[in-house]
C-alpha cells in the first residue's frame, strides 16, 4: 500500500487530493479538498505575485500539510501551474514555501501539464483517438492522441480567470460585447494551433469548469445516474448550457443546479472556449473526464515503483477487477461464473434459442464477474444494492448507457425488478429489455451452477428429448447445493427456450 498527497496549485483554486494505491483495488481517492485562491488575480501588470497572494498560498499549503499528516500520507507532491509559472518572483515564492513550511513546490511547464492530463485520460477513458482540453485559471492545455499515443500538445496563454480579467472587468458576467470579444480572441488562439483543425474526433474535457458544464447539463435534463466521468454532450447540448448561463442574471446564478458558487463569474468564458473548440475540431462528441492533472501525476509517481500498475489498453477490465476486490468477490469465483455463463449461452445458441452479438457477450461476461456484488452489503436486498452501486459507480472505460446495462445484468433477479430498475433511466426499449432479460437469466442460472463457490461444474451440454431439453452437468465434488438451486432457477432458461428443461448431474 502506498499513500501520497498531491497539491494542485492552480490559477483559480488550490486543491489537495490524497491517494491510496494497492495492487488489488488500484488508485483510490481518500480525500479531496479545494479552496478558491484566485492566484492569477494577485499578479500585477508586470507579473509580480503580490505579498497577499503569497501569504494566502502559504496559509493554504500549511493547512493541507496538517490534513495530510493525519491520513498517514508518506509523501506530498505540490505542483504549481500557470499563475506561479508566470510570476516574475517565482523563485522567492518557492524559497518561502521551503523555508516557512518545508514544502518543495514543483513548477511544471505547460507541456508537462498537458501530458499529465493526457496520461490520465488515456488510462480512464476508452476512446482510442481524441483531443483533450484542460482549461484552468491562467492557461489552457490541448493535446491530440491517436491509438492512445500522444501526437501533439500545446499550452495556450489564457484560462477562465485571465479571460474574465481581459474582457469582463467592471461588466456583467453575460455582457454581450465582452462575450463577443472573448469568442473572437479564443478562436484566434485555437486557430493558431494548426494541428487542431477538423480532427473530427471526440473532445475530452478536463478540469473544474468542464465538470461544472456537465453537471449543469445533467441537472437541466434530470439525468438519472451519478457521475460526470465519461458523460457525453453534443454541440446542441453545449449551446443549451451557454444559453442558460447567458440568459441568467448574476444574482440568480447561484440558483442554477450544478454550478459551483466560486465559479459563477467565470463559467461563461469556459463555455465560450468549449463551443469554439467543438466547431474548430468538427468534433464527434464532447466528453468529460473527472481524471486530469492530479490523477495523471499520481499514476506517473505510482508507476515508478509499480511499472505494471496501470494499463491504458485494459481500462474496463482493470476497473471491474478493482470493483470486485472492493466488494470482496474472489477472482476465482468471478471467473468460474464467467466460464459457466459462456457455456450456457453457447449451448443455447447452438440450438438457435438465442443469438448474441459480440457486444452483448462482452457485457454478459463482465456482468458475470460482478454478479450480485450487492450481497456484500445485504444478501436479502442484493439486487437493489447491486443495481444502484454499479449504475452510480465511476467505472472507467465504459459509456454510461453500458454502465446501466451492466448494472441491470449483474442485479438480475426477475423480469419485474429488471423493468423497475430500467424505468429509472428510460433509456431502453422493448427489444433492449428482452435481450437484457435473456442475458440476465443466463447469469442467474450460471450463478446457481456455482452457488457453493466450490467450482464443482466441469462441463455442461444441451440435448433434445422429445418436446423438451436435457441439460447434462458434469461435476467433481458434492453438487447438493447446485442441484437444488438449478432446479429453482431453471424457469429462467425455460422461458428463453419456451420448452421444459430437465437437468441431470453426472459425475465427471
Amino acid at each position: 500500500m502506498k499513500r501520497i498527497g498531491l497539491i494542485d496549485i492552480g490559477s483559480n483554486t488550490v486543491r489537495l487530493v490524497l491517494f491510496e494505491y494497492t495492487s488489488e483495488t488500484g488508485l483510490k481517492e481518500l480525500q479531496n479538498i479545494k479552496t478558491p485562491a484566485r492566484l492569477a488575480r494577485f499578479l500585477d501588470k508586470d507579473n509580480v505575485m503580490a505579498e497577499e497572494g503569497i501569504n494566502n498560498l502559504l496559509s493554504i499549503l500549511s493547512s493541507f500539510q496538517q490534513i495530510s499528516s493525519k491520513y498517514g500520507v508518506e509523501e506530498i507532491h505540490p505542483v504549481a501551474t500557470a499563475a506561479i509559472r508566470q510570476s516574475v518572483n517565482v523563485e522567492d515564492i518557492l524559497k518561502r514555501a521551503k523555508s516557512e513550511i518545508g514544502m518543495e513546490i514543483k513548477v511544471i511547464t505547460g507541456k508537462e501539464e498537458a501530458y499529465y492530463g493526457y496520461h490520465a485520460v488515456v488510462h480512464t477513458i476508452s476512446n482510442m483517438d481524441a483531443v483533450t482540453i484542460d482549461i484552468g485559471g491562467g492557461s489552457t492545455e490541448l493535446t491530440f492522441f491517436e491509438n492512445k499515443e500522444l501526437i501533439h500538445s500545446v499550452s495556450l496563454p489564457f484560462g477562465v480567470v485571465t479571460l474574465n480579467t481581459m474582457f469582463f472587468q467592471g461588466k456583467e458576467h453575460n455582457d454581450e460585447e465582452a462575450l463577443e470579444k472573448t469568442e473572437k480572441y479564443v478562436k484566434e488562439q485555437l486557430k493558431s494551433v494548426k494541428w487542431l483543425s477538423k480532427r473530427k474526433v471526440p473532445i475530452v474535457a478536463i478540469g473544474g469548469s468542464a465538470r461544472n458544464i456537465a453537471r449543469i447539463h445533467q441537472s437541466s435534463i434530470n439525468y438519472p445516474i451519478a457521475g460526470v466521468h465519461g458523460y457525453s454532450m453534443d454541440r446542441n447540448d453545449l449551446q443549451d448550457v451557454y444559453d442558460l448561463l447567458e440568459g441568467t442574471k448574476a444574482d440568480d446564478l447561484d440558483d442554477i443546479d450544478g454550478l459551483s458558487k466560486d465559479r459563477s463569474d467565470i463559467i461563461l468564458p469556459s463555455s465560450v472556449v468549449f463551443k469554439s473548440l467543438y466547431d474548430i475540431v468538427k468534433a464527434e462528441e464532447f466528453k468529460f473526464s473527472r481524471k486530469g492533472l492530479r490523477e495523471g501525476l499520481a499514476m506517473s509517481i505510482i508507476s515508478e515503483g509499480h511499472p505494471a500498475a496501470f494499463n491504458k489498453y485494459h481500462i474496463f477490465r482493470d476497473s471491474l477487477i478493482e470493483l470486485s476486490n472492493d466488494f470482496h468477490i474472489q477472482m476465482e469465483e468471478g471467473e468460474k461464473r464467467q466460464q459457466i455463463a459462456e457455456r450456457v449461452s453457447h449451448e443455447l445458441e447452438k440450438f438457435d434459442f438465442i443469438s448474441l452479438d459480440k457486444h452483448e457477450k462482452y457485457l454478459m461476461k463482465n456482468a458475470a464477474h460482478i454478479f450480485s456484488l450487492g450481497s456484500f452489503i445485504d444478501r436479502d436486498a442484493s439486487s437493489q444494492h447491486t443495481y444502484y452501486l454499479i449504475s452510480n459507480s465511476n467505472i472507467n472505460g465504459i459509456v454510461h448507457q453500458d454502465r446501466v446495462r451492466l448494472a441491470l445484468l449483474a442485479s438480475f433477479k426477475n423480469k419485474t425488478l429488471l423493468h423497475f430498475f430500467a424505468e429509472e433511466t428510460g433509456w431502453f426499449g422493448t427489444d433492449d429489455l428482452d435481450s437484457l432479460q435473456s442475458l440476465g437469466s443466463i447469469l442467474k442460472f450460471a450463478n446457481a451452477l456455482n452457488v457453493s463457490h466450490t467450482n464443482i461444474v466441469q462441463d455442461l451440454y444441451l440435448e433434445k428429448t422429445g418436446d423438451g431439453m436435457l441439460l447434462t452437468v458434469k461435476y467433481k465434488g458434492d453438487p447438493i447445493a447446485e442441484e437444488y438451486q438449478t432446479v429453482r432457477q431453471k424457469k429462467h432458461i425455460e422461458k428463453i427456450m419456451d420448452k421444459d428443461l430437465e437437468i441431470r448431474f453426472v459425475e465427471a
